[in-house]
């Protein structure tokens, strides 16, 4: 039977403590926020858009040459990304706080 040395339990508790603490003040810096805000409204502003459409559009031809659906799905999937993506990192990463 391989049980844990008293070290070891220490220091699995130390670990468990020390993110349960650290974790309590996470979201709390705003040091990013302009930065954050920036590269969010680009993604869903009128360069998310471009590159969704472009995207969307290369995926055609893709798919067009070689005769698959799969390019214009992957196409497709980039645009949602792009449009749903700020938003749902927002909200989990406001959630967990």
């Amino acid at each position: 039977m391989n049980l844990l040395n008293p070290f070891k339990k220490f220091g699995l508790v130390a670990m468990l403590a020390l993110i349960a603490t650290t974790s309590a003040h996470a979201g709390t810096d705003t040091t990013f926020d302009s930065i954050l805000n920036l590269v969010v409204g680009w993604a869903e502003g009128s360069l998310g858009k471009l590159l969704s459409v472009a995207a969307f559009i290369i995926g055609m031809g893709i798919g067009l040459v070689r005769q698959s659906v799969m390019a214009i799905v992957l196409g497709l999937a980039f645009a949602l990304v792009m449009f749903y993506g700020p938003a749902l990192i927002n909200s989990l990463a406001t959630f967990a706080v």
